[in-house]
């Protein structure tokens, strides 16, 4: 019996979900990217995954360009289907040559956005006030900010993987490796506050143990995290979009920027290689080049 695509899709992103503890947001983005691949397949009359030969990977990232998606997106795409035939071949013997052989599109240069300082302090501004929101908000700002931790590790936190005496929080990163990240007074100061005002408040007589809750009292969610960033966005007046990595670019490049070490960036950013780190290097090259360019008389 021919195993259907959409049985091993779905024990796939049961897969990434539960056992590589993905983020929510990139479960989904997989099984989109996935679900995209499996209705090109339908158009193409191929039923079964064996089917899918090195040709069949060629034509399909065709269809992709002839869709017009950058590069960046084109190279993701490729990854999410990759490594669901990675998947489908150790479970099911079915053959994952035809996209392991596939080359990725160059990269475009593009380097990671971020924050400067006095915008974000505007940032900080837009969630002054005592009330429970903005206690929350203040909390979940300075604690993004002074540990560059990523939005699913910053939901996962636990009020027990709190150290308020050391000022160190326990996260779990990806692939479940555990680490842990120092933060400074402002976020300790912040998230006192919040634990003593403004968490009590808002979780009423729910009965769980997770650090940051929506208005209802419920565990909050990494959409409820990128809506929060959108708000005090829109109430700083800053006009640039918002996503929650650039609180992370933000952290690692003002870190780099003030002498910090690259091996101790790339210990708190949790990047397994050191390539993944090194890309902020360019970021701060670029703003010393801009700031001379900017300042200097015979620039």
């Amino acid at each position: 019996m021919t195993l259907q695509p959409s049985r091993i899709r779905d024990e796939y992103v049961s897969f990434v979900r539960l056992e590589k503890n993905y983020s929510s947001y990139t479960v989904s983005e997989y099984e989109k990217d996935i679900n995209e691949f499996l209705e090109f397949l339908k158009v193409e009359g191929l039923s079964s995954l064996s089917d899918v030969t090195y040709q069949v990977a060629r034509l399909y990232v065709t269809r992709l360009y002839d869709k017009e998606f950058s590069r960046s997106t084109i190279s993701r795409k490729i990854s999410s289907v990759r490594s669901f035939f990675k998947f489908a071949h150790a479970r099911y013997g079915i053959s994952d040559i035809a996209f392991r052989s596939l080359h990725h599109p160059k990269k475009e240069e593009r380097l990671p956005a971020f924050f400067y300082e006095e915008e974000l302090e505007l940032l900080f501004k837009a969630c002054d006030g005592q009330d429970k929101k903005s206690l929350r908000d203040r909390a979940l700002l300075e604690l993004l900010y002074a540990t560059g931790i990523r939005v699913s590790e910053l939901t996962g936190i636990r009020l027990k993987d709190l150290d308020d005496q050391l000022g160190i929080v326990k996260v779990m990163g990806k692939g479940r490796k555990e680490r842990y990240v120092p933060y400074g007074e402002f976020a300790q100061s912040a998230l006192s506050v919040y634990l003593e005002e403004g968490r009590p408040v808002l979780v009423k007589q729910k009965k769980h143990d997770v650090l940051f809750v929506n208005l209802r009292g419920d565990p909050l969610t990494d959409g409820g995290v990128r809506h929060i960033l959108k708000m005090l966005m829109e109430r700083a007046s800053l006009h640039s979009k918002i996503y929650p990595h650039m609180i992370r670019h933000t952290f690692a490049t003002h870190l780099l920027s003030n002498g910090a070490d690259m091996r101790t960036v790339q210990e708190l950013l949790g990047h397994s290689h050191l390539s993944s780190t090194q890309v902020y290097t360019h970021v701060t090259k670029e703003h010393l080049r801009k700031t001379y360019m900017n300042t200097h008389p015979r620039a």
